[in-house]
């Protein structure tokens, strides 16, 4: 009978060994589950941040025109208004390399079912001035009648229109990203008060995109910049 219960110790062993082998290892994983779950505590908030800049470039066009049936004639007297334009900008303090002046374009009115009534041709031209001198620029804005009692004929043009440009985003990157990260921690903190817990470091973070806007419609030399940044800061 000894010799039947001989195997039957080994296996019990066996047995046990598995068995506590088994317990073991569930302990282990649900340590490590724990601390899984642990580490995927966190909260993903928006942070913002917005400043008012001046504009420090302005693209400033100044479209003129002429009619007549002697098209040599109509581009003489463009040529003439085109270097009055240019004297009135120079004595408004602009330097040269500052003012262009575009080719001139030309409308046939014979090609458009013209009917001898009127001149047959028309033509335009733009002097365009691109400078950093952003005030300076509005004060000759608002002296630009000078330009119409010397006969020049100013045409209000809805294909080319004044640009104000701000083009300095580059220096107030790191300060309006550091500011939204801090917005963004704030809005953490209420989170984590509110679930009794603590915020702990950046888990991951994205900056979001700078966008350049007028600040409203009737000061558009005044720009407002905007960054969202999204954030996700572990909870301890």
């Amino acid at each position: 009978m000894s010799e039947r219960l001989t195997p039957v110790i080994p296996s019990a062993v066996l047995g046990v060994s598995l068995g506590l082998g088994i317990v073991l290892a569930g302990a282990l994983l649900g340590n490590a589950l724990v601390k899984v779950r642990g580490a995927e505590r966190y909260v993903t908030v928006k942070g913002l941040s917005e400043r008012d800049v001046e504009a420090d470039l302005v693209l400033w066009p100044l479209v003129f025109s002429g009619t007549g049936d002697d098209l040599a004639a109509v581009q003489a007297r463009l040529d003439a208004d085109a270097a009055r334009i240019r004297e009135f900008l120079l004595a408004n303090g602009f330097a040269a390399e500052e003012i262009g002046v575009s080719a001139p374009r030309v409308t046939d009115r014979a090609t458009q079912g013209w009917e001898e009534r009127g001149d047959r041709y028309q033509v335009e031209a733009t002097v365009t001035v691109r400078t950093g001198k952003v005030a300076a620029a509005g004060q000759a804005m608002q002296r630009s009648g000078e330009l119409v009692k010397k006969g020049v004929t100013l045409v209000r043009s809805y294909e080319v229109n004044t640009h104000y440009l701000f083009t300095k985003l580059e220096a107030i990157k790191p300060e309006m990203i550091a500011e939204a990260t801090r917005d963004a921690r704030r809005a953490a903190e209420q989170f984590a008060k509110d679930a009794g817990s603590e915020v702990g470091s950046i888990r991951q973070a994205q900056q979001g995109y700078f966008s350049i806007e007028d600040r409203d419609a009737f000061t558009p030399e005044w720009k407002k910049v905007r960054v969202v940044t999204t954030v996700q800061f572990f909870l301890e």
